[in-house]
Formats: C-alpha cells, structure tokens, sequence
C-alpha cells in the first residue's frame, strides 16, 4: 500500500486542499439532479470562456487550438472541449463520468390520498437499499413541462423555511412479522410512498387533503394535477453536504455517486489552459439504469459531437472522425468501493481502495469472472502510472469486493468500443449509493491533480 496521502502536504498545502473541497461541497449541495449538475456545470464553465458549441455552428464560425466550446445533451448530460494544437484525429484525452446518481422518481401518475393523508407514489431509480430511505428528511427537486411547452423548475425542502418530505417506517413496537423478513424486503418498493400533506381543503368533502395539497401547487407553482404526466420529480436527501470526523477530513453529502468525479474531472479540464491533445470532459446520465436512452452514453451523442467540432476545426470526415475515437485514451471516472473495517470480510485487503491514498485505478470491473468488465490493457496501465508519478499523485489500484462477492462497472465498456484506450479510476466511498455517502478530502484532491495531469501527459 502506498503512503497516506494526507502525509505529503504542509500547513499550506493543507490549506489549499480544504479551501477546493468547499467548492465542491457546494456543488453536490446545490446539485441533486443531472439537470442541475448540467445547469450548474455550464454557469461554471462559461466562467473560464467555455461557449456553447451550438452557437458557434450557428454563426458558422471556425475553432482553432486553444479554443474553448461546450455541448448541451438535452440539459441531462455535456461534454466540454479544449481544443489541443495536434489534429484531433490524432485523438483526444477524454474523463468521462456520470451526473446521475441513486434516488427515488416521482410516477407519471403520482398523487392520491389514503386515509387523510396526501401521498406521492415513487419508483426507486438505480440500486439502492430501500429500507435506507425511510424516516429521513427528503427534498422534490425537478421540473414540471406544461403543454404550452413552460418549464416549471421544483426545489422544494432545501431552504431552512422550506418544509421537507419524507416516507414513514413502522414503529419497533408492531414490527415483529417485519424484521423477520430479509433486509431486501423489509421495505417493498411500492411502499417508497413519500407523505406530502395531511391538512384537509375546508369546503371538500371528497379527497380534501389531497385537494388541499393541489391547491397549493396551484397557487405557488401554477401546475394542475394533469401536468405530472410531464414532469420529472425527483426525491433526494434534503440538506446539505457536512464536513464529517472530528478532523473534518472527509466530506458526508448525496450523489457523491458520482458527481464526486464530474467535479473533478470539470474542474481539472476548467483549470487546464493549453493541450497538445484536444481534452474532453464527458458528462453522462442514466449510468446507474444502463446507460440507456438519449442522454446516457449508449446514445450517438459523443460521437456527433465529435463530428461537430471537427466540422469546425476544418477536419471533417467520416474516416477522420473514427481515427479521433479510437486513437483518444479515456479515463472512465466512477466511484470505487473504500475499505470499511465494520466491513471488512467483503473485501481482498491486498486489492481493496483505501481512504486517504488518492485516485483508484481499477483495471477491471465486472463480477463473476470479470463478467461485464472493460479490462485496461497493461501497456496502458504502465503509461499511467509513469504519468502520475511524474506530477508526484498519490494513486492506488482496487478491484470491487473479493472475487464472486459482487461487482460493479462504469461507462468504460461502451468507449472502448470505438477501440480507444480506456480504463476505470475514481474516488473511494464509504456508504456507496446511501442516501448519504462518504468521501475523504484528499482524495478529492490527489483525483483532481491525477486528471490534470492525465490531460497534460497522456
């Protein structure tokens, strides 16, 4: 095992360290959807002269090296570019990761009363534990789309005078037939019920509570019943992310799965002036279903983007744009599994990820005989590792549990089917896919330095 990171920095560098971490707090505090982690990541990027691809096809326009451009993928996924001074057919040094992460979905159909009480049917999204969520404080966040095509945006439980949501559990008292069950159907998914209300409409007679919470959609938000068909609410932990352990070296919040990567992997591309090699950032959503549908990476939309901004850059053509896919090299970021000493017997401890040792690499994923795996070849996990020692990043090599315990995988299968170099890295959790999870500040950082220098070098 290599060294603690935490042991390389002095007072100053220690300094810097928690300083950065702050921003990303505030990030997954404020973003807890992949619309707001897209919104929220274009506000930043426009910061640092990214421009919108979009309008640069528009004004048909010509990118050069150095430039800086972004594309939207429907509000739920983006890819930034910046432009290196070699053709991008030589290929580019792509970091992808994913803004979609565990939670609970609001139905197309989701409002009832049952005995006095308004309730929101859910369907639980991406592979959680569902006993976790309840009797927890929730937040709605999302968006309503009316048929006039207006967009209502929801954040409902995040301000300190916002009220919160959640869903009951039954009281140790009576819940005898309950802990008998198996941990996985103690809470049945179609009992993820959330409560929204329990005061009646004066006047009704007939559903008066749910009337009662209908009306004050109306008044605030001015959606009808009706408008839920269109909507996508999602249910998430309210409050935000929390310095956690006396020390204040690791950082508790939601959706570290795995917006912990999308930050730093934005963040070491925004901090980034000038490449040899056109370096992108990926941005993805519906990993945790699949990635699936037109905005999760299975989609054309990389590869048309591709295309795009070789439009732009002069170098346009169908062969061209294949040589960029596969002479690119990818770090495929996602969260790996950290050692757990409540839990230790799941893992291997010789190949186990460790708080406070820096960005994992896992050369596979998969489960049951690598099944499903995207398995880095070794000539390009010998590159890497030149690349990281040289910039001095404390990196670590993992796999996911001991061998038939489980398993795991990210969006690097799909990538290295264009036949480009890819491989699997990111940052430890503890309480993975928890509502709430864990991570180590170090890590956050040595990750970050780790993508800058892959940009850099590779």
């Amino acid at each position: 095992m290599r060294e603690n990171a935490w042991k390389k920095y002095d007072e100053a560098g220690l300094k810097e360290v928690f300083e950065y971490c702050e921003g990303y707090k505030k990030y997954i505090s404020d973003c807890k959807t992949e619309r707001e982690c897209v919104s929220e990541s274009i506000r930043i990027a426009e910061t640092y002269g990214y421009r919108n691809l979009e309008d640069v096809i528009k004004n048909k326009e010509t990118l050069k090296s150095g430039d800086k451009v972004y594309a939207n993928n429907m509000g739920k996924g983006i890819a930034l570019f910046l432009i290196g001074e070699e053709p991008m057919a030589a290929g580019c040094n792509i970091l992808g990761a994913h803004v979609d992460s565990p939670r609970l979905d609001i139905k197309q159909n989701p409002l009832y009363e049952d005995k006095e009480f308004a309730m929101l049917d859910t369907h639980y999204y991406g592979g959680i534990k569902k006993y976790q969520w309840v009797t927890l404080p929730l937040a709605l966040h999302g968006v309503v789309v009316k048929k006039d095509g207006t967009v209502i945006e929801l954040n409902i439980g995040e301000d300190d005078s916002d009220p919160i949501v959640g869903i009951s559990d039954l009281l140790v008292h009576l819940s005898a037939d309950q802990m008998s069950k198996k941990a996985s159907n103690v809470i049945e998914g179609e009992d993820l019920n959330v409560t929204i209300g329990s005061m009646p409409l004066d006047g009704e007679e007939k559903d008066a509570v749910k009337a009662n919470i209908l009306k004050l959609l109306k008044e605030k938000y001015d959606f009808e019943e009706d408008d839920f068909v269109s909507a996508e609410i999602e249910v998430v932990p309210a409050g935000k992310a929390r310095d956690y352990g006396l020390d204040r070296s690791m950082v508790a919040g939601y959706g570290h799965d795995d917006r912990i990567c999308a930050y730093t992997s934005m963040m070491a591309q925004l901090e980034t002036e000038s490449v040899k090699r056109t370096a992108v950032t990926l941005l993805v959503d519906k990993e945790e279903v699949g990635s699936i549908g037109a905005t999760g990476q299975h989609s054309r939309f990389f590869e048309n983007t591709v295309a795009e901004v070789m439009d732009r850059l002069g170098e346009y053509s169908e062969l061209n744009v294949r040589r960029a896919l596969k002479n690119s090299k990818m770090l495929s970021s996602d969260v790996s599994a950290a050692f757990d000493p409540n839990y230790a017997a799941v893992n291997e401890e010789k190949n186990s990820a460790f708080m406070g040792h820096g960005l994992v690499f896992n050369k596979y994923t998969g489960s049951r005989g690598k099944g499903g795996c995207n398995d880095a070849n070794a000539e390009y996990m010998a590159e890497l590792r030149n690349i990281m020692d040289s910039e001095n990043v404390t990196f670590q090599t993992a796999e996911l549990g001991k061998v038939d315990q489980g398993g795991g995988g990210t969006i690097a299968y799909i990538l290295a089917q264009y036949n480009m170099e890819v491989i699997d890295s990111g940052i430890a959790l503890h309480n993975m896919h928890a509502p709430w999870e864990i991570a180590s500040k170090i890590d956050i950082w040595e990750a970050t330095k780790g993508y800058k220098a892959f940009l850099k070098h590779a």
